[in-house]
């Protein structure tokens, strides 16, 4: 596919499917804007992707997207500095094992799995409506399935456990999408989430020894390479066959059914007044 006309942004671009997808996109012509925690991984990802494809233009900026003033400052600095956004890819995520809390008070998963998504693409929405047939994914997982919210809990304060707060965060990324493709209906902006598979990344490594041995084991057994699981991302950002597709699930480059619980009107509505109060004014 040709992507010359287009600027794409890519979180957790340094390293797994985040980094394949931005690679593959920049050698289709696209511009890529790189975001992520690390300043010295994300020169380290430009070089890279400069060395495959040296004609690439590239772009890297540093935030943490589990903190909400990181993510105003930079859509004030793609504001003032893009001329145009056509496609978001929404990525950054993590495991937690145990309880962590951000630096405003959110618990860590639901704070930059979900929030991170909902503050940087509602900060970023107006530069993608006056782009032609733009395109917001959000990267979810099949962990949804058997996850319910609990909004009297959202934060896990009572019983916290982490791969629970991991599925409860992938299955309101999916609710995001839902709500946020009926409220883009009159507007030529597509919104759709995706599984990767289990892909074999870094994910886990921030927590315990035990914990990241055995996930090591598991993805040597069962995982699919970084590649394959960034194919449905590069093909939800560049095929064209998709324009006006929207609010749709999707799994090795083919729609799929996501669970009942992620296609329910007022939990997606609920999260969406949730995640409006949790967000920071400036």
């Amino acid at each position: 596919m040709d992507m010359s006309d287009k600027t794409v942004l890519v979180t957790g671009a340094t390293s797994g499917i985040g980094f394949v997808a931005a690679s593959q996109l920049a050698s289709m012509g696209a511009r890529v804007i790189l975001v992520g925690r690390n300043e010295t991984k994300g020169d380290l990802a430009k070089k890279k992707i400069l060395s495959s494809t040296p004609q690439a233009v590239l772009r890297f900026f540093r935030a943490d997207l589990s903190y909400q003033q990181d993510i105003k400052i930079l859509v004030e600095q793609l504001i003032s500095s893009e001329p145009k956004l056509d496609i978001l890819i929404n990525n950054a995520g993590a495991f937690f094992q145990t309880r962590q809390e951000s630096k405003e008070g959110l618990e860590m998963t639901f704070a930059l799995n979900h929030m991170g998504y909902f503050v940087l693409t509602n900060g970023l929405l107006d530069m993608l409506e006056t782009s032609v047939d733009s395109r917001i994914i959000n990267v979810a997982s099949n962990a949804h399935f058997g996850a319910a919210l609990d909004f009297a809990d959202l934060q896990m304060e009572k019983k916290y456990r982490g791969w629970k707060a991991y599925q409860r965060s992938k299955l309101a990324n999916i609710l995001f999408t839902n709500e946020l493709a009926r409220r883009l209906k009159p507007k030529k902006v597509s919104v759709n989430a995706l599984h990767p598979g289990f892909v074999r990344t870094n994910f886990g490594n921030n927590n315990s020894f035990v914990f990241r041995w055995g996930m090591r084991v598991a993805m040597f057994l069962k995982a699919i390479s970084v590649e394959k699981g960034a194919e449905t991302l590069v093909y939800l950002a560049s095929d064209p066959s998709l324009d006006g597709v929207s609010g749709t699930y999707f799994a090795n480059c083919k729609k799929i059914s996501s669970s009942t619980e992620a296609r329910e009107n007022v939990a997606s509505e609920r999260l969406w007044r949730k995640s409006e109060e949790l967000t920071l004014r400036p």
